[in-house]
């Protein structure tokens, strides 16, 4: 029952994360341990799956063109470098408050990603084809999420929209990116707990399958707007879940 559970869990929550961009983990955590997966072989075997999926799925969008190396290479490179430090200067600061503060970013990044847009950006000259703005989005991505202890995904995406870069580039490029960040997570846990071979197993297969689906959907069957609309609802469940667990 559990593999069933984790299973139908981990392909519904990667199709429509991967068409964000952003990686399921973040969901698939608590819902692994409350099936009674023991809370590192959960991160582990969630982040693991973020990998695979994001891996897959930027496969597919490399063959179709959709993901901007010179984007995505300073912002995978930088992030790298500066998620280190954003955790070693969160020691001694308030994490609630830090995390407050996050949440407010959601939702405003939330409210410009499913406001209507008065005027079409998808032939607007990309400020995001750079290396010198990727290094940015990379440094803000990883010092932040370094500092918070969050995916680097919800803050690479929405930047990279609102920056007036075309939705489903965007997605495909933060894709690519956080495929690295997922597996350096990944290594940290692994170490800390055994992860369920079976439960692996089957989660993995469906990942595949969620991933291959969620990126035909956004490179194949959905519009820039439908995947900024998509991008807008992850970014507000993120705000929620953070929110929620910051009530007393």
């Amino acid at each position: 029952m559990i593999l069933l559970l984790a299973g139908g869990v981990t392909f519904t929550f990667t199709v429509v994360l991967t068409i964000a961009g952003v990686g399921a983990a973040f969901i698939l955590i608590p819902v692994f341990i409350a099936l009674g997966i023991e809370v590192h072989a959960a991160m582990a075997t969630a982040l693991l799956l973020n990998a695979v999926a994001l891996a897959v799925a930027s496969v597919r969008n490399a063959r179709r063109g959709f993901i901007d190396y010179r984007t995505g290479l300073p912002i995978l490179l930088v992030a790298a470098v500066l998620s280190p430090l954003g955790a070693w200067a969160s020691q001694g600061l308030d994490r609630r408050t830090l995390l407050s503060l996050f949440v407010l970013f959601l939702l405003f990044a939330a409210v410009m990603m499913l406001r209507p847009l008065t005027r079409s950006r998808a032939d607007r000259p990309s400020t995001g084809r750079g290396a010198l703005f990727g290094s940015a989005v990379g440094a803000a991505a990883g010092f932040v999420g370094g500092l918070l202890g969050v995916g680097g995904g919800n803050i690479i995406a929405p930047v990279l929209v609102t920056a007036g870069v075309e939705p489903r580039r965007a997605s495909a490029t933060t894709s690519f990116a956080v495929v690295f960040s997922s597996l350096a997570g990944f290594l940290a846990h692994a170490s800390l707990s055994a992860m369920d071979p079976a439960i692996v197993g089957a989660t993995a297969a469906c990942s595949v399958a969620g991933a291959l689906l969620g990126s035909y959907l956004m490179t194949d069957r959905l519009r820039g707007p439908q995947v900024r609309t998509v991008l807008g609802a992850v970014l507000l469940v993120v705000a929620v879940k953070i929110g929620w667990g910051l009530l007393p």
